[in-house]
Parts: structure tokens; C-alpha cells; sequence
């Protein structure tokens, strides 16, 4: 409703500027404007002076009323020249505050003055200050003069602090590499800029609220533009090639060991026997010295007839090593219980550790007896 008062008030000054310049039809034009958003006894006066004016027009003129008409109208005309630069603004759809914003966010060089928020705003205060510039700024709803250029730069300054990558650059460099970058070439595109126009960015967030005749495309930089992404998108590809045969070198070593050990495996045979059963070793055998049972595969006597006394002696330092290895950890865990048991007092724990067997070293021990 408020925003209806400040309408009418503007609507009945321009009716009171009409009724000095003598023109009485459009001040009766804009005070019924006036009555109809915010109804005031003032507008209501002096469009009822207005109406008996026009009434007694109406009535015969003698030749002296239509002298001091003529002179009136000609004072009229006179006014109306003298005011020429002020008309457009009588009639101008915008107001003081609207053009007020317009010049604001116009000398900004910053985008958070720009957008009017701090440098630690969140995504969510980025979005809300978006938004609420974004509806007062757009050409179709403000027509200040220079509304288009402040409608692009909020559209500008979003999509740079919205992307994380670019904000971080924005923070270190700031305006001044988009300043520099401004009087270089278009290839080099340095600076920061949106990769949408404001436009696109408006209709993603509004849905396309207002039609879009009114904003200018700059259809000729958005062809260099798109020609030095066709440009930069081929300099990746070679990075990309390039970085893929760096990667490769890097991991032809690791690849060089796996196929060896690839190879390594069908090269090298299987072992000769196993003191464990599996599905490979069937047949039990035993040594002819120790009495060390031992498996091999059902074609052992076939390939390995004269070499007997060998694998059996082979059979037997394994297996005694196996024994001492495991003597070695039976004796140890013995030990420590041994000890615990005397840090501690337990006479309990200290039995416990005496009957601890060591079936290895007493297997070893009958070998050597």
C-alpha cells in the first residue's frame, strides 16, 4: 500500500507541473491516476477545481476571454519549452530509488559490494542477495537508466562467488586482474567472468519471470568467447594426451613386475613334494632316514626314481626347519608366561607356565638323542 502512496504522489506533482504549463486535460489525466492507486483530499481538490475550469470553458467566450486564453496558452506553450528537459521525467516509470541503486551497484568494482555482502557470506546469503537484486535490477521491471549493465553485473558477480574455484582465485587476485584482463586480448580471457550470461542465470532462478527482450546479448563477444573455448578445449586435449603418456611411463615398472611375475609362474615348475596334504600331493611317502612323512603326486616314481635320496634329504632339512621355527615360538611364549608369572607373584599363573608342552623342541630333541 505504500508503494501505491508513493505512485500517487509522484502522479499528482506531474499534475501540478501540468497545471502551471496550462495543460489541464493531462493534469486531470494524472489525477485520476493518482485517486485510483492512493485517494487523497488534495488530489481531490484540485481535480474538482480542474472539472469546474472545464465546465466553465464550455459556456460562450466573449472576445476579451479568448484574448486572455490565447495569451494564457501561448505562456503555456513558453513553459512547456523552458521545461523540455524535464518531460521525460514526468513521465519516467522509474523512481529516485531505483536510480539511486543503478548508480551504486554501476561504481562498484567489487563483487561482494556489488551483491552487497560480506567476504565470508555463505552459498545461502549469496543466493538470498542474488535473488532480491536480481528482481529489482532486470530491465523489464526497472527503467532507470543503466538498469541492463546492473542487472549484468549482479548476474556477473554470482556466478563467479557462486563457483568455489573462481571465489578462491576472486579472493587472492580480486578486481584488479579483471581490470587488467579488460585491455587485453579476447583469447587471452583472463579476469573473472561468468560462463553464463545474466539472462540464463535469471530464468535458472526465476524460471523466466520476465521476458527477455529488453536485454541486450553482446552476440559478438559471445562469439570470441565461444571461440576461445573451442581454442582452450583443444589445448586440453593435448594436456590430457600429454598427461595420459606421462602416467603410462610412470606405471610401465609396476606393469614390467606384474607380466614377469605373470611369466614366472607358468615358467616355474611346482615344487617336488609337500609335507602337508593337498589336492595336487596325494600320495604319502616317508623318508627312509627320520621316518618324515611327506606327499607327492601320483607321477613321482616315474620322474623322480634315481633322485630319491636327494628329494629325502631335502624332505628332512625342511621339516627339521619347520621343527625349529617352531621350538623357537613355543619356547618364547613359555617365557613370557614364566615371567609375567614372577612380576606379578601368581603362584597360579607360574604352574600354569611350568605344564606349557613344547611338542617341536622335544621332537628335535629325539632326532639329536
Amino acid at each position: 500500500m505504500d508503494g501505491n502512496k508513493d505512485e500517487s504522489d509522484r502522479c499528482f506533482a506531474i499534475a501540478q507541473r501540468c497545471v502551471a504549463a496550462g495543460n489541464y486535460e493531462k493534469a486531470i489525466k494524472f489525477l485520476n491516476k493518482a485517486e485510483r492507486l492512493y485517494p487523497s483530499k488534495k488530489a481531490q481538490e484540485l481535480l474538482n477545481k480542474l472539472e469546474e475550469v472545464n465546465d466553465d470553458d464550455e459556456e460562450p467566450k466573449s472576445e476579451e476571454t479568448k484574448g486572455s486564453e490565447e495569451v494564457r496558452r501561448r505562456r503555456g506553450s513558453g513553459h512547456r519549452e523552458a521545461s523540455t528537459e524535464n518531460k521525460e521525467n514526468e513521465t519516467a516509470d522509474y523512481t529516485e530509488e531505483q536510480i539511486a541503486s543503478v548508480r551504486r551497484i554501476r561504481k562498484c568494482k567489487d563483487y561482494y559490494e556489488v551483491l552487497f555482502v560480506k567476504k565470508d557470506c555463505t552459498e545461502v546469503d549469496l543466493k538470498k542477495a542474488y535473488r532480491k537484486l536480481a528482481l529489482q535490477m532486470h530491465p523489464d521491471k526497472n527503467k532507470a537508466p543503466g538498469a541492463t549493465e546492473a542487472f549484468k553485473a549482479i548476474g556477473n558477480a554470482y556466478s563467479v562467488l557462486s563457483d568455489a574455484d573462481k571465489r578462491r582465485k576472486y579472493d587472492v587476485y580480486g578486481p584488479e586482474l579483471q581490470q587488467a584482463s579488460q585491455q587485453t586480448s579476447d583469447y587471452t580471457h583472463g579476469g573473472f567472468e561468468g560462463d553464463i550470461t545474466p539472462e540464463e542465470l535469471f530464468n535458472m532462478f526465476f524460471g523466466g519471470g520476465f521476458p527477455s527482450g529488453n536485454v541486450n546479448r553482446h552476440r559478438h563477444t559471445h562469439n570470441q568467447r565461444s571461440h576461445y573455448y573451442t581454442y582452450s578445449y583443444g589445448g586440453r586435449e593435448q594436456q590430457n594426451s600429454e598427461s595420459s603418456l606421462t602416467l603410462l611411463l610412470q606405471l610401465a615398472p609396476i606393469l614390467l613386475l606384474i607380466l614377469l611375475s605373470l611369466l614366472s609362474s607358468f615358467l616355474v615348475s611346482d615344487p617336488v613334494f609337500s609335507l602337508q596334504r593337498t589336492q595336487k600331493y596325494l600320495v604319502q611317502r616317508e623318508t627312509y632316514n627320520l621316518k618324515v612323512p611327506y606327499f607327492v603326486k601320483e607321477d613321482f616314481r616315474i620322474e623322480y626314481k634315481n633322485e630319491l635320496r636327494r628329494i629325502e634329504r631335502m624332505v628332512e632339512e625342511e621339516y627339521i626347519s619347520q621343527l625349529r621355527s617352531n621350538c623357537w615360538r613355543e619356547r618364547t611364549y613359555k617365557e613370557n608366561m614364566l615371567w609375567r608369572a614372577k612380576n606379578y607373584g601368581d603362584a597360579r599363573l607360574y604352574q600354569q607356565a611350568i605344564e606349557i608342552k613344547t611338542p617341536s623342541c622335544d621332537k628335535i630333541q629325539q632326532i639329536y638323542s
